[in-house]
C-alpha cells in the first residue's frame, strides 16, 4: 500500500516504520507493478525498513512521480491504449505542439503535456483518434476548430 509520511512531519527526520518503529531510509528497489493479471518490474525510489524487508515501505509524492509512468504504460498495453512516448511520436508526427493538440483533440491546453510525462493516462478514445490520425494525418484537416500551424 503506498502512503505518505504526515505533512506535518519534520523535514529532517526521516519516517518511522509503522512495524518495528525504527527510522526509514530513503533507497531505491525493485518494484513490482501487476495490472489485470500483467505484471512489470522497475526501480522505485522509497522510504524502506532496514531492519525487515518485507515491512511496508512510505513512497512521498517524489517516489511516486519517479515511477508512475511505468504503471501507466503497463495499463497502456493492458488496456490498448497508447503509452507516453507513442502519444509524444503520434503528436510530433501530426506537426501539432502539445498546446495545439489539447485544444484540437480534446483535454486542454496541458492534456497532452501530462499525457506524454506520463502523468495521465490517456483515455481510450483519445487514443483510438490518434492512431487513425497516425495511419491517416490528412484526416486531421476534418477535424472541425482545425489550428493553423502557427497557433
Amino acid at each position: 500500500m503506498q502512503q505518505q509520511p504526515p505533512s506535518d512531519a519534520i523535514v529532517d527526520q526521516p519516517p518511522r516504520c509503522d512495524e518495528c518503529g525504527l527510522l526509514l531510509r530513503h533507497e531505491t528497489r525493485t518494484r513490482t507493478w501487476t495490472y489485470k493479471g500483467h505484471a512489470v518490474s522497475a526501480e522505485q525510489p522509497g522510504w524502506y525498513c532496514a531492519s525487515d524487508p518485507a515491512h511496508e515501505p512510505v513512497y512521498d509524492e517524489a517516489d511516486i512521480a519517479a515511477t508512475e509512468a511505468v504503471f501507466l504504460g503497463l495499463r497502456a498495453d493492458v488496456e490498448g491504449t497508447l503509452s507516453a512516448a507513442e502519444i509524444a511520436r503520434i503528436r510530433r508526427r501530426l506537426g501539432l505542439s502539445q498546446r495545439q493538440a489539447g485544444k484540437l483533440l480534446g483535454g486542454g491546453p496541458m492534456a497532452f503535456h501530462k499525457y506524454e510525462k506520463g502523468e495521465v493516462a490517456v483515455t481510450r478514445a483519445v487514443a483510438v483518434l490518434l492512431r487513425l490520425l497516425d495511419r491517416h494525418p490528412e484526416l486531421l484537416g476534418e477535424i472541425p476548430g482545425r489550428l493553423g500551424r502557427a497557433a
